[in-house]
């Protein structure tokens, strides 16, 4: 596979006008029943999107380009099914692996829509799941909604690492970037490593484990940020030559809605349905996640009393260090997060994690985005949430794990939350605008 990869991004290092193709067909591949399980797309995806973040393509040009491919891949497959039905078997690659189309049937007929929103996420799944939902007649309209939500996510998980990778090579940055990089990612990744081989061996301490490895990132921020200049530096430099009026008015869009007092009134909401829906541990480990965060946030503000980037038109005056909006964003996404993935099996909570985090990364690189904030603060606000967040686990599983919530308390509290951001978001977007414009 090495020698293939290398001769696509080869010649599209010397024909880079055909970039944008190759992004929209590999996109589409990767999403497109059967040929999806054939085809190495992940890898392929993200080489290309190095190539694009070198110069050749916008970070929109390649995030719609991506999104557009996917969702075509979206629209054939589910198509094949709804068109073959339970004649799909018979067709080559399925006739010889008949495993592929039964593990994404079982998968889609015991969790439905959600499904769809996970398996996006999950490699064997990804390109069979929408002919599923084709050949068992799932609503075109609630499919088509389903998908764009699923795509959007991919889309960023899987395109920005990649182009954000060529465009760091591409740029001159300070000197020391790449072993101070290395060093915050490095630490990010052992996290992730211990967290993901903790929860797929099942072990009885597996939320200890995490929440003492995240501290001990957490206090090494606290107590080395000075020593990442170049890094924060680097990132803002990166992020900053890319601003445009389009991604001006997403960013503030997140940024709005991750607003810390926002934050606490959205967990406040969260917490007060639970105990309306009559869920008492889970209301506790909600209510105590969310509360502890923005109370060793404030704390830890005041006490690293960092000033914030020289960027915005209009200064903010509190300090930066951790990151708020972070620490909020990660605490109410990842709470949902373990939430939803009460009583399934350890991938699929996984799954879950790494969802929940999707929108929670979204309002933290917007922070960086329209300079409220240095990259190392937005890591440590995301540390300190993961690391509240995995220890309550911990305590309220002590004696019994958290059940599994009812489909009944998950539509009392989802449209709320979702009406709560779009008041929000809607009502104060003209005036943040205008506070965040550079």
């Amino acid at each position: 596979m090495g020698q293939w990869l290398d001769s696509i991004t080869g010649w599209l290092t010397v024909n880079p006008q055909w970039l944008a193709v190759a992004v929209f067909v590999v996109a589409c591949v990767e999403c497109l029943a059967i040929a999806g399980l054939i085809v190495p797309g992940t890898v392929l995806l993200f080489a290309i999107a190095v190539l694009a973040g070198s110069g050749a393509l916008s970070l929109g040009e390649t995030l719609l380009l991506g999104l557009l491919g996917g969702l075509l891949g979206d629209l054939v497959s589910y198509f094949l099914g709804r068109h073959f039905h339970q004649n799909i078997r018979r067709l080559p690659g399925l006739r010889q692996h008949p495993e592929w189309m039964s593990a994404a049937e079982s998968y889609f007929q015991r969790y439905g829509i959600a499904s769809l929103l996970v398996g996006r996420f999950i490699g064997p799944l990804r390109p069979m799941l929408p002919m599923v939902a084709g050949m068992c007649d799932m609503p075109f309209p609630r499919f088509a909604v389903v998908s764009v939500v699923a795509a959007a996510g991919w889309t960023v998980a899987y395109l920005l690492p990649g182009w954000a990778t060529g465009a760091a090579f591409r740029l001159p940055l300070p000197e020391g970037f790449w072993p101070q990089a290395g060093v915050v990612i490095g630490s990010i990744a052992v996290m992730l490593g211990l967290s993901v081989n903790s929860s797929l061996r099942r072990h009885r301490h597996a939320s200890a484990i995490i929440a003492g490895v995240g501290l001990a990132i957490l206090i090494g921020l606290f107590t080395g940020f000075r020593y990442l200049t170049a890094f924060d530096q680097g990132l803002i430099a990166l992020v900053q030559e890319h601003r445009s009026a389009t991604l001006d008015e997403i960013a503030v869009t997140f940024t709005l809605i991750g607003e810390f007092r926002y934050m606490l009134i959205f967990s406040a909401l969260v917490t007060g349905l639970l105990l309306l829906g009559r869920q008492w541990r889970q209301a506790t480990f909600a209510g105590g996640t969310m509360l502890l965060t923005a109370l060793a946030n404030t704390g830890s503000k005041l006490f690293f009393a960092r000033v914030r980037p020289e960027i915005l038109s209009e200064p903010l005056t509190s300090y930066s260090m951790p990151s708020g909006h972070a620490s909020g964003a990660f605490a109410l996404f990842l709470t949902l997060a373990v939430l939803a993935g009460r009583g399934q099996p350890p991938r699929l909570r996984l799954t879950w994690l790494l969802l929940g985090a999707l929108p929670a990364l979204a309002i933290a690189l917007s922070r960086v985005y329209l300079g409220a904030h240095w990259p190392s603060d937005i890591v440590a606000g995301a540390m300190l949430a993961a690391t509240v967040c995995a220890a309550v686990l911990w305590l309220t599983q002590r004696q019994e794990p958290l059940r599994a919530m009812s489909p009944r308390v998950w539509w009392l509290v989802l449209p709320a939350l979702l009406a709560a951001f779009s008041f929000f978001a809607l009502r104060h977007l003209p005036h943040a605008m205008l506070r965040y414009a550079y």
